[in-house]
């Protein structure tokens, strides 16, 4: 009966069973790793097992699931969570056998399935199975994070076939990531969840399959993970020199000032540095010039990403891009990058710097097929001027000072006796938010931004939230202007829903935080999603990146194509450092 119900099936949908399963997949072109690879270059596959890494984190925590909007999550927890497939860091987009051990891709990607690894077991011994990844489809999809959602949108159906296979059928349209979105999905306990409520805040520890289990922890003080000696998938290709400490702590401090004495006292191992004044100054100590404790930068080729002071444009002030245009005028990045940066810092010029993804010079005929329909929606210098962020004269600001109120007044705010107001006598006001855990940072390159404000007559305050409310704050797009950062990876695709779409404006927790609802913007989104080459996501990337910058949703800061990493001399590392940077669960203890 089995195999009639197959046959049959086979009759109804052929193309379903028209490929061949294969141990890898490639958003473009084919994978680097042959399927009788041993284990990635950039590892040490005889790396030895053993001690302790120490990181710390900061704010606080109250629950200990990963997948839900509610609650602050308590770090490292997705040491106990597989997904189907795992990515290299040497490719732009390439994922291999995890849980899945095949996959089998159609030319046209209208659909996906994954072979489950009959050896992979959940850390209580029970099979992962193609019922349990349905369920985590499902389940992420109507009560997980609201990216979950965009991601999985292009998905018509997903079915166990058998008990290790599953079948996801698309909708119709291109959406050829939608296999390698699939294959990052993490892969849920059936057995364990069915009967909890996903939606609410626990300190229960839940059922995972990864490398490590959660041993120990105290709310807000720490959490400690121990690896499973009897993890399944430990002789992997894709885990020979991964997961080697037998335990990694995270300790929970309160701000990165208290966290950097702790470090320096020896309390924790590893710090990723992202404050240039820490690095230069912060660790110049006698360890250092005797060899004890070591910082180095680890170069990486990924886009920089987005950050910014967001504006919320849902906040009517913000409603009129000659509004938001007029802020660009106002940091003084020049003045910053000297006196607080060391000079560190390049000034971000596009939602994907460092890169070759990112719009520059003046928009290809190739872009403006694509941009040349969507006119009425966007800024009509899109099409015939270069990108450029403006640059304040620390020692000449009044020029672009008086930019900024000529844009102002064109938007109906003009000074009255040094305040900005509207025709009715509304005051230009605003609040910045900022988050305890890096307000000692970010207030001090908020103040000076706050007097340039002055000067044109806007009134802006600095509030500072304990990390809860921040968090409840943000999901609920309940702010003025608060500082965001955008990561973007070497293959954008369906994430960009959740970060600009009109869809995710109105959805709590998404990272749509500025509010843009633009049609033009939505379709050339759709464009990235279904570019079928590099070329094509070349070209859409930078169309989209021409409408983002000229919707003047944020301020933009500034990037480096560096990771800094202080640590203390008890490591040894690979190497070769891959394109997308350094990676510290292929370090070993010496």
């Amino acid at each position: 009966m089995k195999y009639i119900f197959i046959f049959l099936l086979f009759l109804l949908n052929t193309t379903a069973f028209a490929t061949e399963p294969v141990h890898a997949v490639s958003m473009h072109g084919q994978p680097k790793y042959a399927a009788d690879f041993k284990h990635f270059d950039y590892v040490n596959p005889n790396a030895p097992k053993g001690g302790t890494l120490k990181q710390a984190s900061f704010g606080s925590f109250d629950t200990l699931n990963p997948f839900s909007i509610k609650g602050n999550v308590a770090p490292g927890l997705g040491l106990l969570f597989e997904t189907l497939m795992v990515s290299s860091a040497d490719e732009h987009f390439s994922q291999y056998g995890l849980i899945a051990q095949k996959i089998e891709v159609p030319e046209d990607r209208a659909w996906v399935a994954f072979h489950i690894n009959p050896k992979a077991r959940f850390q209580n011994n029970e099979p992962i199975t193609a019922e349990d990844v349905v369920f985590s489809f499902e389940l992420l999809k109507e009560k997980g994070m609201p990216q979950y959602r965009y991601y999985y949108a292009g998905v018509d159906k997903a079915e166990a076939t058998d008990k290790y296979r599953v079948l996801f059928t698309f909708k119709e349209g291109e959406n050829r990531e939608l296999p390698l979105i699939l294959g990052q999905m993490p892969v849920l306990s059936k057995a364990y969840w069915k009967d909890r409520d996903f939606d609410a805040t626990s300190l229960e520890v839940p059922v995972g399959s990864g490398a490590y289990r959660l041993k120990e922890f105290k709310l807000n003080r720490y959490v400690i993970y121990e690896r499973d000696k009897n993890y399944w998938g430990a002789d992997l290709p894709v885990n020979q020199g991964m997961n080697n400490f037998d335990e990694i702590r995270y300790d929970i401090y309160r701000d990165s000032a208290v966290a950097v004495e702790a470090f320096k006292s020896g309390a924790y191992d590893v710090r990723l540095e992202n404050e240039a004044k820490k690095w230069a100054t912060a660790y110049d100590i006698p360890a250092y010039y005797q060899g004890q404790l070591i910082k180095k930068e680890f170069k990486h080729s990924l886009p920089s990403g987005m950050q910014g002071f967001v504006m919320n444009t849902r906040r009517k002030i913000f409603e009129n891009p000659k509004v938001r245009e007029a802020l660009q005028y106002v940091l003084d990045f020049n003045w910053l990058n000297e006196n607080l940066f060391y000079g560190s810092y390049r000034r971000t010029q596009s939602y994907f710097d460092n890169s070759d993804l990112g719009a520059k010079g003046l928009p290809t005929a190739e872009e403006l097929t694509l941009l040349n329909p969507l006119k009425k929606d966007l800024d009509a210098r899109v099409f015939s001027e270069e990108i450029t962020v403006p640059e304040l004269d620390s020692y000449n600001p009044r020029p672009q000072l008086l930019e900024a109120l000529d844009l102002l007044s064109e938007a109906g705010w003009n000074v009255q006796e040094g305040v900005l107001k509207d025709k009715n006598g509304n005051v230009f006001k605003f609040e910045i938010l900022l988050d305890t855990s890096g307000a000692a940072a970010w207030e001090r390159i908020a103040l000076p931004l706050v007097r340039n404000l002055k000067k044109i007559g806007i009134q802006a305050t600095i509030r500072v939230m304990d990390a809860l409310q921040y968090k409840h704050r943000l999901d609920n797009f309940d702010f003025d202007m608060c500082v965001m950062v955008w990561g973007q990876s070497l293959s954008p695709g369906n994430e960009q829903r959740y970060f600009w779409s009109s869809a995710a404006a109105n959805q709590s927790g998404s990272y749509n935080l500025a509010g843009i609802q633009n049609p033009a913007i939505d379709v050339l989104i759709e464009k990235v999603v279904q570019a079928q080459t590099t070329e094509q996501l070349k070209t859409a990337t930078k169309a989209l990146d021409r409408a983002l910058m000229w919707g003047f949703y944020v301020i933009p800061n500034w990037y480096s194509d560096k990771t800094r990493i202080v640590y203390w001399d008890k490591f040894e590392m690979p190497d070769v450092i891959p394109m997308q940077g350094v990676n510290i669960m292929t370090w070993w203890a010496k």
